[in-house]
């Protein structure tokens, strides 16, 4: 009997391992997002408009570059890039919208993280991977939300990743949230050690607005929202670092500015067309995804481009 228990378990625990899902925080519709076409967005991209953007470097990192970047990319290689611990940035972004108030892409990393780790949320074993003696804290979410005039209306995830959504605990509770779609609910071995501390991170907070993306018309990208449905700010659909990776369109009285997340993280890869690294759950997606982005800024000269962790 002990065994065919054991015989059971070896089968079992892998199935079960891999079907982990990335979180279970709940999930609703997004009330948000009018669908539109690439076309309908670029004939209104580069006209001034109404809603500044202030991008906040919340602290400093150091990651392994095979993270951030495919080094198996023929590039990569003929630029002879090995793997090495990388400087990097942990960005928030504010958008400030003259009648829908105050919004942020992303959320930076919290207070806690520099004052009490453990009443983060996020776990021993992923706070000691996260390796925080390596953070170079200068402005925690909560730090700068209190120096705000303005009440938080709503928080726009590219994605739910840990050092995307770790400011999270210095959100007011009952703050609206949205991200793209199926960010909770793919499956991954390693979502056993993750998913606790992605939970830890949500605890408390309102369900995750799902942005409900329709297949672009013109085939330039996946799917392409006008979130207030005055085309000031869009969200695109561009799946492949995550399932529901999402990258921000805003239009400001200084021109576009396109927000990335981490469909790319690094200026080389930027420049050079190469996907992220071991950190992307679909590589090949990834880079198509890229691509359709850099498409995108070429054909909008004035688009002003913030990637996910580096300038």
């Amino acid at each position: 009997m002990t065994s065919l228990r054991l015989a059971t378990l070896g089968v079992a625990l892998p199935l079960w391992l891999s079907a982990c899902a990335y979180s279970g925080h709940s999930v609703r519709v997004a009330e948000l997002g009018v669908p539109r076409s690439s076309r309908a967005m670029e004939a209104v991209l580069d006209l001034p408009g109404t809603v500044t953007v202030e991008t906040v470097v919340s602290a400093d990192w150091y990651v392994p570059l095979s993270g951030l970047l495919n080094l198996d990319h023929p590039k990569a290689k003929a630029a002879g890039l090995h793997d090495r611990d990388e400087p990097m940035h942990i960005y928030f972004h504010a958008l400030r919208h003259p009648s829908r108030g105050l919004f942020v892409v992303d959320t930076g990393v919290p207070r806690a993280f520099r004052d009490d780790p453990p009443a983060s949320g996020v776990g021993w074993l992923v706070r000691r991977e996260l390796h925080l003696e390596k953070m170079v804290f200068h402005v925690p979410f909560g730090d700068w939300l209190a120096r705000q005039p303005d009440k938080l209306a709503g928080v726009f995830l590219t994605h739910l990743h840990i050092d995307h959504i770790a400011g999270m605990p210095d959100v007011p509770k009952g703050t609206a949230i949205y991200a793209g779609p199926g960010e909770t609910d793919y499956r991954a071995m390693v979502h056993l050690l993750l998913a606790g501390s992605v939970d830890g991170l949500l605890q408390g907070h309102a369900a995750i607005g799902a942005w409900q993306f329709r297949a672009d018309a013109d085939g330039e990208l996946a799917g392409v929202l006008d979130v207030f449905g005055d085309g000031m700010v869009w969200a695109l659909h561009v799946p492949g670092h995550t399932p529901g990776s999402t990258a921000y369109v805003v239009r400001t009285p200084a021109g576009p500015v396109l927000l990335v997340g981490d469909t790319c993280h690094t200026r080389w890869g930027w420049d050079n067309s190469v996907e992220p690294g071991d950190y992307t759950r679909d590589q090949a997606q990834n880079a198509a995804s890229l691509a359709k982005l850099r498409a995108l800024a070429a054909r909008h000269p004035t688009l002003k481009v913030r990637l996910g962790h580096q300038e």
